[in-house]
């Protein structure tokens, strides 16, 4: 399985991969069929995981093949991986002021960005789409990456790098489907926004793969960009989520067990 899929064009690889994690993220929201609610803390060290795994791999599956390729182009390391990390953060902090979202948990006058009159149901997903753009961009541009034959980057770290979004993607998908299930909402209409939020994934994954098999000399400049988008959503929405409530242990101990998953995974696999 592993060989036939490593001999698939990378965009096909890219939505198989994708597909993967939106599938995870379902996953997580089919949870309002079993619970109606869901414990808190449960909830908040899952959030932790998630950002865990998001800040292993924007080091280990993307920031060092960035500095790694950048060595073999023959280009001063840190110049692509400062300027697209810096550059992803950017992106997303103005993504962040525009998009109309809201944060699970939170009033809707505490929703961001544009001020719109939109459902409560839609900003919550959109809240969650916004963290997996960065996530669909960084497995498309893996997978692009392990096709450019250069050796910093390979297709078995992409892999490793899907595996773990999928498994970050789960909490995502819980976080949005059961507060709409306590808020009254049917469990097919919970469940559907919850996975809702994952369709961005196979199309900024796919966007991401071509652009770098197009613009090769991109390379390191795109998997820095997806390492920085991916830090500010840990920093600026997943701790401080999964902290919300008080209590720092049991989201800090998700951080600590997310980062070793991720890192066994693109060490094991990469």
């Amino acid at each position: 399985m592993f060989a036939q899929l490593a001999a698939l064009h990378p965009v096909w690889q890219t939505v198989l991969a994708t597909l993967f994690t939106w599938g995870v993220t379902a996953l997580g929201a089919g949870v309002v069929f079993t619970f109606r609610t869901f414990n808190q803390k449960v909830l908040d060290a899952m959030l932790g995981v998630a950002a865990g795994v998001m800040i292993a791999a924007s080091f280990w599956s993307l920031l060092a093949p960035s500095i790694e390729l950048s060595v073999q182009m023959g280009v001063l390391p840190w110049i692509p991986a400062g300027v697209g990390f810096l550059a992803g953060g950017a992106f997303l902090s103005i993504t962040d002021k525009v998009l109309p979202h809201l944060h699970p948990g939170f009033r809707m006058d505490e929703a961001e960005g544009i001020h719109t009159s939109w459902r409560r149901s839609t900003l919550l997903v959109l809240a969650i789409t916004l963290h997996n753009i960065p996530e669909g961009l960084a497995v498309g541009v893996a997978f692009g990456a392990a096709a450019s034959g250069l050796p910093g980057a390979t297709f078995g770290a992409a892999v490793a790098l899907a595996l773990g979004i999928g498994i970050q993607n789960f909490p995502e998908g819980t976080a949005v489907a059961v507060p709409l299930r306590r808020e009254g909402l049917s469990r097919w209409k919970s469940f559907f926004y919850g996975q809702a939020s994952g369709v961005v994934e196979p199309i900024a994954g796919v966007c991401g793969a071509a652009a770098v098999l197009v613009m090769r000399p991109l390379l390191p400049y795109a998997l820095a960009f997806a390492a920085g988008a991916m830090i500010f959503v840990v920093a600026e929405e997943l701790i401080p989520e999964a902290q919300r409530k008080g209590d720092t242990d049991l989201p800090t101990i998700g951080v600590m067990v997310g980062f070793a998953i991720m890192m066994t995974l693109d060490v094991a696999l990469g």
